[in-house]
């Protein structure tokens, strides 16, 4: 349930301007709109992205859903600061609804 295996798009790579190099197009998370229903929660230590969304969801693949819900968090780690305060979208399957109509209208 990963964020590509839902997915009815290939990724084609392109050439760039000197017909060498492959590039591919890079995946943005989509815009979360914010709901009633969201969960806040504020970490602790060892709270992890992944743990956070198998707790959530039972679904530890879609880690990527709360860090997109949360655009000032690192992007480079799964672990989380303790002591702040996050939003997990309740509604996943909205967020990857979203995420797939992004994807098909590219």
């Amino acid at each position: 349930m990963g964020r590509y295996s839902n997915n009815t798009f290939t990724v084609q790579p392109k050439l760039n301007s000197n017909k060498k190099q492959r590039i591919y197009d890079s995946i943005i998370d989509p815009t979360i709109p914010r709901a009633e229903d969201d969960i806040y929660v504020i970490t602790t230590i060892g709270d992890r992205l992944d743990l956070l969304s198998w707790q959530y969801y039972k679904e530890p693949s879609l880690w990527w859903i709360i860090s997109a819900a949360n655009p000032t968090l690192r992007k480079d780690s799964l672990y989380l600061e303790p002591g702040i305060q996050i939003r997990i979208p309740r509604d996943y399957q909205l967020v990857l609804n979203l995420y797939n109509r992004q994807i098909q209208s590219r």
